[in-house]
């Protein structure tokens, strides 16, 4: 290109930037979607483990989103009641710059988890799709002590141990992906360890499924019925993405 057509040459128009921007999210989306590891199921794969910060961080770079929580000046905790907790984010879950980019990404609404599944070439799942993930184990040769076909009581089996309650365990509060026990399907932290929002829809509110850090092991129960408002951000709560098959 010559001096002159550096100075003459226009600018792409907004719908030729517009439809630039797409593409690169999308694959910079795929790219997540590749390197994230599934477990793959009956009609559809779904994250191993819970969307971490470290994932997260990526979206919020390639997409430019400013969260909720971050423009309302931060998520809420339960302490006698829900208080807003200046500062935290999904980028500060605690106030604080996080302990690992592996802990899951918190303080996030129910269309912001929908909004980053979209992004990596997935979805929230149904509830009775996480169910069925969570507590049927459908791979055909698991290992011991599995049994496949059999539908536990709990995503870690026939007890809640080994997940990250409010019980005696190794984490006073969320652990990060991976470190817990893997249960049902191979899959990690389904029960406790942080909520996990689904697409299922009850007037403005939206599912949480498994239980968090908070709760003991009873909340890991398949007969767990919990719902909050899709608009609200809590230190509680994150997600995991499901993907159809190709």
């Amino acid at each position: 290109m010559t001096p002159h057509q550096r100075l003459t040459a226009r600018a792409p128009g907004p719908f030729a930037a517009g439809l630039a921007m797409a593409a690169a999210l999308a694959l910079a989306g795929e790219a997540i979607a590749q390197t994230a590891e599934r477990v793959a199921l009956p009609g559809f794969d779904m994250d191993r483990t819970e969307v971490t910060i470290g994932q997260f961080a990526r979206y919020a770079a390639a997409s430019g989103i400013t969260t909720r929580a971050e423009r309302e000046g931060g998520g809420f905790e339960f302490v006698g009641g829900w208080q807003r907790r200046a500062g935290w984010t999904w980028r500060s879950p605690d106030g604080a710059a996080p302990r690992s980019e592996q802990l899951p990404a918190v303080h996030l609404t129910q269309g912001e988890a929908q909004a980053y599944c979209r992004w990596a070439g997935g979805r929230l799942p149904s509830a009775a799709e996480w169910q069925s993930a969570a507590y049927t184990e459908q791979r055909s040769a698991p290992p011991a002590p599995w049994q496949a076909g059999k539908t536990y009581e709990y995503p870690t089996g026939d007890s809640p141990q080994g997940a990250n309650t409010s019980g005696a365990d190794a984490w006073p509060r969320a652990a990060p992906a991976g470190t817990t026990q893997a249960g049902v399907n191979g899959l990690f932290d389904m029960g406790a360890n942080v909520w996990e929002w689904v697409s299922d829809e009850r007037g403005s509110e939206r599912r949480t499924m498994g239980g968090s850090w908070w709760y003991g092991g009873t909340q890991m129960r398949a007969d767990v019925d919990a719902w909050k408002d899709a608009e609200f951000p809590a230190v509680y709560i994150g997600f995991r993405c499901a993907y159809d098959k190709r």
